[in-house]
This record gives C-alpha cells, sequence and structure tokens, in this order.
C-alpha cells in the first residue's frame, strides 16, 4: 500500500460534494429507522444529527457519540459517517447520536476551517463560532456519553493513529482499534506524531484544560459528556476508500470493545438528560 505523494504544505487528495454525501446519509438513517434533527446556526447553516435508538433492550445500553466533518479538508469522516448508518456496527442494545457533518461551509472550499475562515476545533471553550454554539447547545440537552468518538484526517500523518482521552483510566480500547486498523491501513509508528508522544499509533495526552487557550472538541466532550473519548486519524496521502475503511473499522472495534462489558461508572439505560 503506497502512499499518493499528493499532500505537499496541506491537504491535495480526494474532494467530496458534502451536499450528496449528506442527503444520501440521512436518506439511509430514514430509511433505517433513526430519527432526523437539523441544527439551524446563527449564520444560517444546518447541522444534521441522527438518533439511533437501541434495537433490543437487554441489560446494560451503552450511549455512544461519533462526529464527523470539522475539517473541510478531511472526507474520509463525512463518508464514514454515511458507512457507519449503512452498515450499523453499533451494539443493538446502545443507544447512538450520530452528528455527519460538523463543518458543512469547508467542504466546498476544500479547506480546514469554515467559509469564515476560522478552525471550528479550536472554538470549543469559547464559543465564538455560530456552528460550534449550535453544536454544544444541543449537546448541553444529551445525557451523558459512555464512549464519544472524533472521526479526523491528517494529511501528514504515516499512517492511522488515535488519540485517547480518559481522564478515568477505564481499560483502555486503544490498542485493539489499532491492531483492528492495522488489517486495512498502516499504522503510524512514529514515536512523536502531531508534537506529542506515541506508542504504536496511540496518543494519551496529559491535558490541563484550565490552561489551554483553545477546546477541540473532543476536550469539550471530555469535560462535559464524557469519562472516554477517542479520536481517529486516518493518514490523507491514502486512497480515500482505505481511510474510509480504516475509520469504519475503528469505530467498529471501539464500539465492540465497550459493548463487552460495562465500564465502571457508567450511565445506566435512561437516556434522558439530567435536569
Amino acid at each position: 500500500m503506497q502512499r499518493l505523494g499528493k499532500n505537499r504544505g496541506g491537504y491535495h487528495g480526494e474532494v467530496i460534494a458534502i451536499e450528496h454525501v449528506l442527503r444520501d446519509t440521512l436518506a439511509l438513517a430514514h430509511a433505517r429507522g433513526w430519527s432526523i434533527e437539523s441544527l439551524r446556526t446563527a449564520n444560517d447553516r444546518e447541522l444534521p444529527v441522527l438518533r439511533r435508538r437501541p434495537r433490543e433492550s437487554r441489560g446494560w445500553s451503552p450511549r455512544l457519540y461519533v462526529s464527523a466533518g470539522i475539517h473541510g479538508d478531511e472526507p474520509a469522516g463525512p463518508l464514514a459517517a454515511r458507512r457507519l448508518v449503512e452498515t450499523d456496527p453499533f451494539p443493538p442494545n446502545a443507544f447512538v447520536w450520530l452528528c455527519p457533518c460538523l463543518n458543512p461551509s469547508g467542504f466546498p472550499r476544500n479547506t480546514r476551517e469554515s467559509a469564515e475562515g476560522v478552525d471550528l476545533n479550536r472554538d470549543y471553550r469559547h464559543l465564538r463560532t455560530p456552528e460550534v454554539q449550535a453544536h454544544v447547545g444541543w449537546l448541553q440537552k444529551q445525557p451523558m456519553f459512555d464512549l464519544t468518538i472524533c472521526l479526523h484526517e491528517d494529511w501528514e500523518a504515516a499512517g492511522f493513529y488515535v488519540y485517547e482521552l480518559n481522564p478515568a483510566a477505564q481499560p483502555s480500547l486503544a490498542p485493539a482499534i489499532v491492531e483492528a486498523v492495522r488489517d486495512v491501513c498502516p499504522i503510524d509508528l512514529s514515536p512523536e506524531i502531531d508534537g506529542r508522544p506515541a506508542h504504536q499509533g496511540i496518543i494519551c495526552p496529559i491535558i490541563d484544560p484550565a490552561v489551554r487557550p483553545e477546546w477541540p472538541e473532543a476536550l469539550y466532550l471530555v469535560q462535559h459528556k464524557t469519562r472516554l473519548s477517542y479520536t481517529m486519524e486516518t493518514p490523507s496521502d491514502y486512497d480515500l476508500t482505505v481511510r474510509v475503511t480504516a475509520l469504519e473499522v475503528a469505530v467498529r472495534s471501539a464500539v465492540q470493545g465497550l459493548h463487552l462489558a460495562p465500564p465502571e461508572g457508567t450511565t445506566g439505560n435512561d437516556p434522558t438528560p439530567p435536569p
């Protein structure tokens, strides 16, 4: 499996028509019984949110959250979200919330930032942008999640890697995620990735949110909505089909690992948020 060699100073790979991808995703969700909500932003954009209730009721019902498309030059995320709706790898007794595209204005420009030139994934502390305001407003109405997953790409990466935020020191899902992805995509084995120490494609950053001036979505989630969060990063200098498959496999591994046993301190069966 060879790198394409297209990314020189930024992402120069395949692009997607996000409106068509989202239309297909929503059609699949509707056909498969997901509920569909649209978050209207103050700058008149729509952020779709999909929710799948448990297919069966037995014992513990994990609450799973997946997001994609917060960077407009990372097309594998929304495509993987569409495939997740189609293949439904989630445990049948799980509640699932899926945000398939958090930055719809970035994809037509093929830029990391929104149409206004703002990296939305750095706005989850100060909430200055209409998109993040709408997203956080929605998140605040949701229950706590047992697991959150953010789908990303990295145009500089030599292979797949994963960020783990696990402040409660729950059993790590990261090694199993990496091993599952290894069969479909190269793993970045660099000792340092994105300026942080890494081991076998896994980054476990030590973060003090109080002193970090800008928060990504994953940091907001682990501060307010979960105690276990994974950011999946595919290497965007490989073929797009490889990257989409890598994200799908990573999500499948994560949710199956969580499904094996309820982590200590999980949130139980009640899907309603606290008052």
